[in-house]
């Protein structure tokens, strides 16, 4: 008799919080709803971000340093807002701290999640892995989209867990082989599409329109592999932004970081197959499913 085939899981693997909407928001709901479980691991608690909310500056890093607890409760509802209800952060809240960015004194803190011994960390990450079990893996690129080093620290250890996990002789609980690992992409075109509906509304909105070829995260469009579309959660999306309101503004489909930058809020969400055999494609020669192939 053939064995029944694993429940349909997901995880992710995040740097700060708020990062996971930003990135696959719109995904996570989606998935969420068809009943799959979807995991979520934040690496640090984002102590070091900048406060965009006047009345909670008394909360940074450099004031009464609470920014990380008060992030949690807005992680709390971005996860509410998604229907996800299995979020964890690596080795427990607080455990590794947010490094902030290179060059800086936050990055040169011992507890700093940069800092980190990347063995370790991973295999408080393998462990979930075995847990979990999840076919799909979801993580950031070798540069962690635009450099950060908690996002570049992200995906070291979330590629080393997945490795961790399938071997036998490491750890403890039985081995598991993720069957597909993806990191986050933006496209060139669609990120260019953005940024020019932008343009042509600029003169209704707070955010800063740039060119593309300024954003470090984009990436040529032939690297994607499979495009997700979770039209009909665009709504739980942007309520999920809402709910950083230290650290995202939105308007009228657009959001920004501190940066001022503005980004259309995307609900097709793209993603680069790194690990795994790619699943049917569909005209466009693109996955529609992170689980192609493997449902």
């Amino acid at each position: 008799m053939t064995p029944p085939a694993a429940p349909l899981a997901l995880l992710l693997v995040h740097a700060h919080p708020d990062d996971e909407v930003i990135n696959n928001g719109a995904s996570m709901a989606r998935y969420a709803a068809e009943g799959v479980h979807v995991t979520l691991v934040t690496c640090t608690l984002g102590e070091e971000g900048e406060v965009l909310v006047p009345e909670l500056a008394h909360l940074a890093a450099d004031r009464e340093d609470r920014l990380g607890e008060h992030r949690m409760t807005e992680m709390a509802d971005s996860m509410k807002a998604l229907g996800v209800h299995d979020q964890r952060y690596l080795g427990g809240p607080g455990r590794y701290r947010d490094s902030g960015m290179m060059g800086t004194p936050p990055n040169e803190r011992p507890d700093s999640f940069w800092r980190a011994d990347v063995d370790e960390a991973a295999g408080h990450l393998a462990a979930i892995v075995r847990e979990v079990r999840p076919q799909v893996l979801v993580t950031y690129d070798e540069i962690g989209g635009y450099g950060h080093p908690d996002h570049i620290q992200a995906h070291r250890v979330a590629m080393r867990a997945a490795d961790l996990a399938a071997d036998p002789a490491h750890g403890e609980g039985e081995a598991w082989e993720v069957a597909k690992v993806y990191w986050n992409a933006m496209p060139r075109s669609v990120v260019a599409a953005g940024l020019e509906r932008m343009r042509a509304e600029g003169h209704e909105l707070p955010f800063d329109a740039v060119e593309v070829d300024d954003l470090p995260f984009v990436v040529d469009d032939a690297l994607v592999t499979t495009a997700v579309d979770a039209t009909p959660w665009l709504d739980a999306k942007v309520r999920a932004l809402r709910s950083y309101p230290t650290q995202v503004s939105t308007d009228d489909g657009f959001f920004a970081l501190s940066n001022n930058v503005g980004q259309s809020i995307m609900s097709v969400e793209h993603y680069r197959l790194v690990r795994g055999d790619r699943g049917p494609a569909g005209a466009d020669g693109r996955e529609d499913d992170l689980f192609a192939g493997v449902r």
